[in-house]
Parts: structure tokens; sequence; C-alpha cells
């Protein structure tokens, strides 16, 4: 509409300028057409008459005064007429002038209004064909931007839909069916993905409640919690990470968090380390490929060169190594193959009362006797290894919930102050029962 407007204005502005002088020229020559049709014919006739009277004023003073008689007297009026008649003659067949600005022809104002119309109209043509392109969606990139907007949106909104259905079925479930372990956790990795961290938080407590403390449990709670607490460790979220490695070392949830969280504060060597023993553990459930290449990209920043996941390398391993072999007591092992396989956990806490491991491992009753290796690779943390004191108590746990620590019902062994130096064998027997 603007445009519009625009061309209308330049169209009256145009024609005011280009016709104004031709009506004021045409007003002016009818209105002075007779006293400018010829003014130079007009001026030598006002001449000879003004002339003709002061000779003939001079030859009647001459005849009064007795200069000149009656026959010189008329013959010389006879000539000043004569001569009078001659002057009015030649100003009539001498061309007419016109003074001032000359008759306008109507042919080139209108010719130029012609152009200024005619530009006018392509101009706004032009124009409008181009806001027409830039407002109208066309198989172009616009439409199709507008459109991947669309579609995205209705993805979206149809991926909501379907958590929040997802969401109803299984609270629905667990309100018949209150102890199903695994509804709750799928309901809680479900409020992770929506961003409830708090409900997801719950819902993990709630396994726990039912199959007992479990790393992978642990760990999940604590990348809920890490996320709720905008991606930062407290103390509260290194309280479940250090009790979850406590239980598994291996932990994927775990590890992936912390490997994510290094990589973040660019602390690519740590984030590495990580993800590499996740991949290294090739547990089930796990996307080794995008873990490796999440170490990829790690590696780059490093610049260091990238490895195939086909072909892993093993990380080199420094510091204290302890080598421990574990075995169950023939009456301990009698008891337990009455029932369910149990977990067993190994570690190396500090002798000055810390109870958090600085090294561990995870194994279950049914792959006793075994030998094993506690070092720096079974670290929960690069600060808190075995590198990191001279002396350790080493445990062996034979846990009946499934748990970490030494609670009621288990089984034990340990050995006290032992060097991280040491080189020989260990010999752990577990034959203890904890009351």
């Amino acid at each position: 509409m603007e445009i519009v407007l625009i061309v209308l204005v330049f169209i009256a502005l145009l024609l005011y300028i280009v016709w104004l002088p031709f009506f004021k020229g045409l007003n002016k020559g009818e209105n002075n057409n007779e006293a400018q049709e010829n003014p130079e014919d007009n001026l030598r006739n006002d001449t000879n008459v003004k002339l003709y009277k002061e000779h003939k004023a001079e030859i009647e003073k001459d005849f009064s005064d007795g200069a000149i008689d009656e026959e010189s007297y008329q013959y010389l009026l006879t000539e000043l007429d004569n001569s009078l008649l001659q002057d009015i003659e030649s100003a009539k067949k001498s061309p007419s002038s016109v003074i001032g600005s000359k008759n306008f022809s109507v042919l080139w104002p209108l010719s130029l209004s012609l152009f200024i119309i005619a530009f006018s109209l392509a101009l706004y043509l032009k124009q409008g064909t181009l806001a027409a392109l830039m407002a109208t969606p066309s198989a172009g990139h616009g439409n199709q931007q507008a459109q991947t907007s669309a579609e995205q949106k209705a993805q979206v909104q149809a991926q909501q839909e379907q958590m929040l259905a997802y969401i109803m079925e299984l609270q629905q479930h667990l309100e018949k069916e209150p102890d199903d372990g695994e509804a709750w956790y799928n309901l809680g990795q479900t409020f992770v993905s929506a961003g409830e961290f708090d409900m997801a938080i719950t819902a993990f407590e709630q396994v726990i409640g039912i199959e007992g403390e479990q790393a992978d449990l642990l760990g999940a709670i604590a990348q809920a919690s890490y996320y709720r607490n905008n991606q930062q460790i407290d103390e509260q979220v290194q309280n479940l990470i250090d009790r979850a490695l406590a239980l598994d070392i291996n932990d994927p949830s775990t590890n992936i968090l912390l490997g994510m969280h290094n990589f973040i504060a660019q602390q690519y060597e740590k984030a590495i380390g990580y993800w590499q023993r996740v991949i290294d553990a090739k547990r089930q459930g796990v996307n080794s490929n995008a873990l490796q290449e999440a170490v990829n990209e790690a590696k780059n920043r490093l610049g260091m060169s990238s490895i195939n996941s086909n072909q892993p390398v093993q990380p080199k391993v420094t510091g204290p190594k302890l080598t421990v072999s574990v075995s169950l007591a023939d009456e301990v092992a009698q008891q337990l193959a009455q029932g369910e396989d149990k977990v067993v956990f190994i570690y190396a806490i500090p002798t000055d009362g810390q109870r958090m491991p600085l090294a561990a491992l995870k194994l279950m009753a049914s792959d006793l006797p075994k030998v094993i290796t506690l070092s720096n690779e079974n670290a929960m943390s690069p600060a808190n290894n075995l590198s990191s004191v001279s002396k350790v108590h080493i445990y062996a746990i034979v846990s009946k919930q499934g748990g970490a620590g030494i609670k009621s019902g288990d089984f034990k062994a340990e050995i006290q102050n032992v060097s991280v130096d040491n080189t020989e064998t260990i010999n752990l027997v577990v034959d203890s029962f904890v009351e």
C-alpha cells in the first residue's frame, strides 16, 4: 500500500511540474494576444506619426512666418503625407515578431506525461513483484526454512505428547504394582529426559528401596542431581559419585557423567580416562560408538590422533600395584551355594580412618577364587588413589543386599596396614560373618 501512495504522489508532482508552464503560457497568450501580436509595427507607426506631426508643425510655422509661399506650402504637405503612407505600407510588409514566450505545443507535455506514467507503472510492477516474492512463500529457501521450522515444532510437540503419555502409563502401572523396580527406573529416566530432576531422583530412590543400593542407581541419581545443580559437582553429588564407584568402578552412568564434566572443564585427559574405562568394560546397553566419538573429539582438542573404536588403546597405568588373591572359606562357600549369587567388593582404604576407597573392584561370588590387581586404574578419582598414601587396609566383602559398605549379614575378609609398594601376592580368605 505504501508503494502505491508513493507512486501516485510521484506522478502528481511530475505532472504538475510538466503542465504548469504550458497552461501559464497558454493563459498569457490569450490575455495579451492583441497587445503582443506585433509590437514592433506599433512602435514604428507611433514613431512615424510623431515625426509627421513635428514636420507638419514646422511647415505650417514657416508658412505663417512667410518663409515659404502658398505653392511651396502645399507641395511640402503633400510630400509629407506621401512619406507617412509609404512608411505605414512598409511596416505592414515586414515580417511580424512576437515578443515574450512562444506559444507552447501540447505534444511535448503530453509525451512527457505518458513517459512518466509508463515509468511509474513499470516501477510499481517491479517493486510489487519483489514484495510479493518476499512476502509469499515459495519453493525456495524461505519456504523450506518455514516448512522445516514447522516440522521441528511438530516433532517436538509429538515427542512431548509421547513422553507425557508414557509417564502416565508408567504411573498407572505403578499404582497397581508399586514394587516394580524396572518401571520405577524407566520412570526416573523419562523424568530426566523431561527435565523433572526432583521427580527423577524420587523414582530412582524407589528402585533402591526395592532392589537395594546399586552403582547404576547411585550414578543415575548423581546425574539427575548434577543437572539439577546447573552442571556443578557439589558435596552431595560427589558423595553419590563416590558411593557409586565404590560399588562399581566401571559404572557407565557415573563414568560418563565424570567424563562429560571434565570435558566441559577442558580437562580432556581426565574425560578420556573416564570414557575409555566404560568402553573397555564392554557393558551391554552402552553406546560405545558414541563414547568413542567423544573420546576422539577430546583427543583432537589435545592434538592427539583419533583411534578407531575397534582398536582401543589401553591407558598406561603407573603407580603401585597390589596383587590380591581372593577366595571363600569352605563354610562360606557352602552357605552361598544354597542361594542366589552374591556381589563381592574388594577394595583398599587409607589407614587414617577415612572410608573412601582408593581402589575398588566388583566381582560375583561365583567368580571366586580369583587373583585381582588393585592399582590407580581402579581409583574412583585421580586425586584419591594408591599413590596418595603409603599404607592401606584391604577388604573383601560378600554383600547380602548387594550394597557397598559392611552390613549385618555380610561375609568379610580383611588385612591391615599393607604397604602400597608390596609386590607379593596378598591372600584374602572370606571367612568371617558380620553380626
